[in-house]
């Protein structure tokens, strides 16, 4: 069988949510199945790194596909033309998109319709390209997976999708995310908290994520306590982020927040596997990878109770109402406070994390990539 895959997510030092997901997967895919030829279909040059196996056949496809202009162009022609020309059995879309010209059965992996929810926290071009297209990349698709059981719900009731048609393939955790040692904790806070415990957040610095409130609830936190944690904040700065600067501003505790910036791999491990507890109090996530990261880092988290994020976290988590500044001053103040509480979440949160591989779900586009080439 001849798959295509679109891997235009995968960036050397640029992957994220679904940039890690195409790469776990899709390698698996590759490395399990040598019976098949792979066609990975880059938008731009890509590196050998991401090129699994003997049977895979790097194409880059112009344009570089970053803009709704360039977007349409790359998936309604060069995709679609590309499909043809390699004779293509089954196309796997990793991340929410498809091309609506062609004939080839189609497997879409759907992360999130966030755009649906919180439509002003994206711009302009972007939402209009997401309102008119979005609902029939999942009308064309042939078989359709998602991340979370809380996604495939929200796309049956807002698209009238079957939900026969829709599988659950929920995200994985990378081998390099494990529990450090207390020397190796020290050093690492010596290096990133002046030697104090911290919370810490991962992920883009946007409104969605809600990074000004967990500032605010900190400070309060902070105020209340008088705790020596700090607030290690990791990821770069995405768009409209100027009440994250304005919550930063108006803290009376600036010199206990610490902006990390984008983090390696390696960086991103040991300041997870060293930290106090995890804090991520996003409005809205179709999964959220790092509440499964910082669980077999043996990590207690503190996270959102909206969206997909209460159906991760388990009861390895304390859950706050992410609008609500006492709400998540009050699980920094019990995590610090109740030695107990906190040592049982992570002992919850070692059983929770085993729900979640990579393999399983690898398993699952398989599944659903022979389901797809069936139709033919």
């Amino acid at each position: 069988m001849r798959i295509a895959v679109n891997t235009r997510f995968l960036l050397k030092n640029k992957l994220e949510g679904i940039g890690w997901f195409t790469y776990e997967t899709v390698k698996r895919l590759v490395e399990n199945h040598p019976e098949h030829e792979f066609y990975f279909f880059f938008d731009r040059p890509f590196e050998e790194e991401f090129i699994f196996g003997k049977n895979v056949h790097p194409i880059v496809l112009f344009p570089p596909a970053r803009h709704p202009v360039l977007y349409f162009i790359w998936f309604e022609y060069s995709v679609a033309n590309a499909l043809k020309v390699y004779k293509i059995d089954v196309f796997l879309s990793p991340d929410n998109f498809l091309t609506l010209r062609t004939k080839v059965p189609t497997v879409l992996v759907t992360h999130d319709i966030a755009h649906l929810h919180f439509p002003e926290q994206v711009n302009f071009f972007d939402r209009k390209y997401y309102q008119f297209f979005i609902p029939k990349f999942h009308k064309k698709a042939t078989r359709i997976v998602t991340v979370s059981n809380y996604t495939k719900q929200d796309i049956v009731k807002n698209y009238g999708i079957e939900p026969k048609r829709i599988d659950v393939a929920c995200n994985g955790c990378r081998d390099i995310f494990k529990p450090l040692n207390e020397s190796e904790r020290i050093e690492i806070r010596n290096k990133y908290s002046e030697n104090q415990e911290y919370f810490f957040y991962v992920g883009a610095i946007q409104p969605r994520k809600n990074v000004h409130r967990l500032i605010e609830a900190f400070d309060l936190f902070k105020s209340q306590t008088n705790a020596p944690q700090k607030l290690l904040l990791g990821g770069r700065f995405a768009w409209k982020t100027g009440e994250v600067k304005t919550a930063f501003d108006n803290s009376s505790h600036q010199e206990d927040i610490v902006f990390l910036g984008y983090l390696s791999e390696d960086e991103l491990w040991r300041i997870m596997a060293s930290a106090f507890a995890f804090v991520y109090v996003s409005l809205f996530e179709g999964f959220g990878i790092p509440l499964l990261e910082a669980m077999n880092c043996d990590i207690p988290l503190i996270t959102s109770d909206k969206s997909s994020l209460p159906e991760v976290a388990g009861n390895a988590g304390i859950l706050v109402n992410p609008y609500d500044l006492n709400s998540i001053a009050m699980a920094m103040r019990q995590l610090l406070e109740d030695s107990h509480l906190y040592n049982q979440m992570i002992e919850n949160g070692k059983q929770q994390r085993d729900q979640f591989s990579w393999d399983f779900a690898a398993e699952i586009l398989y599944k659903n990539i022979e389901m797809a080439a069936s139709t033919l």
